[in-house]
């Protein structure tokens, strides 16, 4: 498998390291919490991008960042039948999100907080969640695919 979108996936990870993102949790942080923020901010990575111009590129990232996660959870050393349940729970939530937030822009406050807190519920300061995840989406808007693409961003 080609390594061609790793910075992107490294990009996600770092994202997901933020120990801010964690600090009102009210217990300590598992891989499943890392994944649910993973898949969150790929999710608004999809939802600033998607055009038809990019379609082939998201695909072919969307496949690289799934065999990663695939990869991640058999180093944990869940066994194959576990892991191909585990895949589509996470698909199958991966694609609640992105139809969660694919009018994000248009929402309110009110409704971004019920949205973040479907996948968020252990947290208990969402409104933090939504701040962090508001400048997210923000500096995705103002740079171009490209710019994720070729490095790696700082958390």
């Amino acid at each position: 498998m080609s390594n061609k979108y790793i910075h992107i996936y490294n990009n996600f990870i770092n994202f997901t390291r933020n120990k801010d993102l964690y600090k009102d949790l009210n217990r300590e942080d598992s891989f499943s919490d890392r994944l649910t923020l993973f898949l969150l901010h790929f999710s608004f990575f999809l939802k600033n991008y998607k055009n038809e111009d990019n379609k082939k590129v998201l695909q072919e990232i969307y496949d690289f960042n799934f065999r990663q996660l695939e990869l991640s959870i058999r180093e944990i050393g869940y066994g194959d039948q576990s892991i191909n349940k585990k895949m589509k729970d996470y698909i199958n939530l991966f694609h609640s999100m992105v139809s969660e937030i694919h009018f994000w822009d248009d929402l309110s406050k009110t409704d971004k907080i019920k949205k973040l807190s479907i996948f968020l519920e252990d947290f208990n300061n969402i409104d933090d969640l939504l701040d962090y995840f508001e400048e997210f989406n923000l500096n995705l808007s103002k740079k171009t695919l490209n710019y994720y693409l070729k490095s790696v961003i700082n958390a």
